[in-house]
């Protein structure tokens, strides 16, 4: 039984208390007063003169402070009885606490907290919020991709680091480092809640108008899965995939603005121009499937993206990129399946590939070679990379995983050119210049 006693029954018993107390001075005015002969059809009790009883008749009990354990009891009782009627086993609020100002209000759950709420009470559904479906499904390809690959490799395991974030979120990193087949491998998921801050939406208005631009603060919510990986073998290609979603929230929980992001792209040292048709048409079948305009427009837009500026050239031989695509685009499941045939096109795009490639001959000048054209790679990461800038300015952020997609080694030599007609310098000459694959 809860030991909090009701405020009435504290009362009670002060009151019962004061009764105790003031006993004796009573007692002392009883026994000061004349005694008064008793009539015979009454009879005067006092607690110092009671009358004889009859032999034989069993005394009186005992009983301490009477009245006191009288009145206690009815309001136990009577507070048991109203406990067990109400179910309540807490105190009645007590009449020295002040009601609430008018207006006055708890304050609302973030949107970490409204979603942790609706996993733990009923999982993920096609009914959930699109922030819960997106984090479920780039985690489920983020463990198709991982087995794949390291079925592929056959001789490293990849090393799974599982982080959490303070403010909801959280994310599991997958690296395989010196493998038969990758000489470094990153298949990143990352869930970020966050605040951002007034001049951070007003950036963002240029490209998403239902941005309110009067709120000082919005919640926002962003989830991704990132791929990176850097074959040992300068015949085999690197290859970067990711694929995002963004949203802010109003503070009643309810979605602000939304819009989803992504893309893939090869990035080869040494050119095999049946390697690169293979990998875009794969992508355009992808695109096709939703929009024919989807890959002429994003096979654009990856060429303008993936540019090392400050070189002329082009990071790799492209592949598709989108960004803030939004209801202005289309509605929200018509982007969401359109994200998920992209990267289910993935491994077919890019496994015959890497098999084909990754146990052919080279020769050290090659394999130099090969890290210069990773110098580039960092260059552009470093410099140009919005996904990598926005990582690195997020505070709390994971420098571990943001930085993922860099080679676990590469090469800058001065003044370094190719050789005239050979396969470097053709490979350069369309990286100045990019063409169609398809």
């Amino acid at each position: 039984m809860a030991t909090l006693r009701p405020a009435i029954l504290d009362a009670a018993l002060r009151a019962c208390t004061r009764a105790q107390t003031r006993r004796p001075a009573l007692r002392n005015t009883v026994q000061s007063r004349p005694q008064v002969p008793c009539r015979t059809q009454r009879r005067c009790i006092s607690d110092d003169a009671r009358p004889p009883l009859p032999r034989g008749t069993p005394g009186p009990s005992k009983v301490v402070a009477p009245k006191t354990r009288l009145a206690v009891g009815v309001v136990f009782i009577g507070t048991l009885i109203y406990s067990m009627a109400t179910g309540d086993n807490q105190p009645p609020p007590s009449t020295d606490t002040p009601p609430p100002r008018s207006g006055q209000q708890l304050d609302s759950p973030s949107i970490a907290d409204r979603d942790s709420l609706s996993k733990r009470e009923s999982g993920v559904t096609a009914r959930s919020p699109m922030r819960l479906r997106m984090e479920a499904f780039i985690k489920e390809n983020q463990q198709e991709i991982v087995r794949a690959l390291e079925a592929l490799d056959g001789s490293q395991r990849f090393q799974i680091d599982t982080w959490d974030r303070p403010n909801g979120g959280g994310g599991i990193s997958c690296v395989l480092q010196d493998g038969k087949v990758f000489d470094k491998a990153g298949v990143n998921t990352s869930v970020v809640y966050g605040t951002l801050p007034r001049a951070a939406i007003s950036k963002m208005r240029v490209n998403h108008k239902a941005l309110d631009p009067d709120v000082e603060s919005l919640e926002f919510f962003a989830a991704g899965l990132s791929l990176v990986l850097h074959p040992q073998n300068p015949m085999a290609p690197t290859v970067h995939l990711n694929y995002r979603y963004f949203e802010t929230a109003n503070q009643d929980g309810s979605t602000n603005a939304w819009w989803f992001g992504g893309g893939t792209d090869l990035t080869p040292s040494y050119l095999f121009d049946e390697d690169v048709i293979h990998f875009h048409r794969n992508i355009k079948e992808a695109c096709d499937a939703h929009d024919k305009e989807y890959y002429p427009r994003f096979k654009k837009w990856c060429d303008e993206y993936f540019s090392v500026k400050h070189r002329g050239e082009t990071r790799g031989v492209g592949g598709i990129f989108f960004d803030d695509l939004d209801e202005t685009e289309k509605d929200q499941e018509s982007l969401f399946a359109f994200v998920q045939t992209c990267l289910g096109a993935f491994l077919p795009s890019y496994l015959p590939i890497i098999q084909k490639r990754s146990d052919m001959p080279f020769v050290e000048k090659e394999k130099q070679w090969q890290q210069l054209r990773r110098g580039r790679y960092v260059e552009f990461n470093l410099v140009h990379d919005r996904g990598t800038a926005f990582g690195l300015n997020t505070p709390g952020a994971r420098i571990e995983s943001i930085l993922m997609s860099l080679p676990l080694t590469a090469r800058w030599q001065y003044q370094h050119e190719p050789e005239k007609g050979s396969r470097e310098e053709r490979l350069v000459n369309i990286l100045r210049k990019p063409i169609e694959w398809v």
